[in-house]
């Protein structure tokens, strides 16, 4: 197999890329919004019937895959596709139980399940599942660290931050992750700048290169790291009412909040590298929010890269 293609399908995006398998490059990707969730109610809404479940999932993938054959041009015919992220949950094209923590970061003990190519989908799928703890649970971001990982001390503890909707940070120790959380910024930030009354007092648009924005989020973070969160966030409001900060500012005021509450513990801990894997514009923003509380040894991984 010197290709494959690589399928991380989320609960509201979908991603697909053939990869080298020897170097892991990517030498083609395609795109979209149709996440599991909108293929979920795609489905129920066309048909509904279980048996046939599996078949429109798979339809959905084709339809990329012949995307990227018009792109290279070449037919990719029999070249296997792996697939991660939600497509292993309820919602998805089957339903596995996940893996228990901990897991190997070579992929060797993951719940996987196969399914055989055929004349309706000419590629040989594997799905993979995902984690779980006692009271956590992370689907695709396993993946994305087996990808990102690099061998380390087996004695040290590191750190891999996989910023998004529910952000994950997983800790990995002996080439082995062994616990990870999850915290819902990005899910947070969405409901409080567009649909609370805070909506009132912020606007997006800016860079955080402009140096007041960015004054703005570092005393954010700064707050969000030693604060209460649910009193500091009605100070954007306030922040507005009494022309403390314009709506801009406030914008990166309430980011820094967020990511100040998420990443505070990492100032008690002594890990030995902390990893940003990420493709987004949310990058520059953890990075800058890491320097704020005074976290060292921070490496970037681009989460393009870091793929199976």
């Amino acid at each position: 197999m010197e290709k494959f293609l690589s399928c991380d399908w989320g609960t509201t995006s979908f991603r697909l890329r053939l990869i080298d398998k020897e170097g892991l490059g990517i030498l083609a990707e395609e795109q979209s919004l149709k996440g599991i969730a909108e293929t979920f109610a795609a489905w129920k809404q066309k048909d509904g019937n279980a048996e046939r479940r599996l078949s429109f999932y798979l339809s959905i993938i084709d339809q990329h895959i012949k995307l990227i054959e018009k792109k290279l041009p070449a037919f990719l015919d029999n070249i296997p596709v792996v697939i991660s992220g939600m497509a292993s949950a309820s919602i998805g094209m089957i339903e596995l139980p996940y893996k228990i923590l901990p897991f190997k970061i070579d992929g060797s003990d993951m719940e996987m399940h196969t399914i055989a190519a055929s004349k309706d989908f000419a590629h040989t799928v594997t799905i993979i599942s995902g984690v779980r703890t006692e009271n956590d649970v992370i689907r695709g971001e396993e993946t994305q660290l087996i990808g990102a990982y690099d061998v380390a001390s087996p004695d040290a503890e590191t750190i891999f931050i996989f910023p998004g909707t529910h952000s994950k940070h997983i800790v990995v120790k002996d080439n082995r992750a062994i616990r990870f959380t999850t915290y819902m910024t990005g899910e947070f930030f969405d409901l409080l700048s567009k649909r609370s009354v805070l909506s009132l007092s912020v606007s997006s648009g800016g860079s955080i290169e402009v140096l007041q924005n960015k004054q703005s989020f570092e005393q954010g973070v700064k707050d969000g790291s030693v604060s209460n969160l649910l009193h500091q966030s009605f100070l954007v409001r306030t922040n507005d009412l009494f022309q403390k900060r314009n709506k801009e500012e406030n914008y990166f005021y309430l980011s820094g909040l967020l990511l100040g509450a998420e990443l505070t513990h990492l100032q008690n801990e002594t890990y030995s590298t902390v990893t940003v894997v990420s493709n987004t514009s949310l990058y520059p923003s953890y990075v800058l929010a890491l320097h704020t509380l005074g976290i060292k040894n921070i490496q970037y991984h681009n989460g393009a890269e870091a793929t199976i």
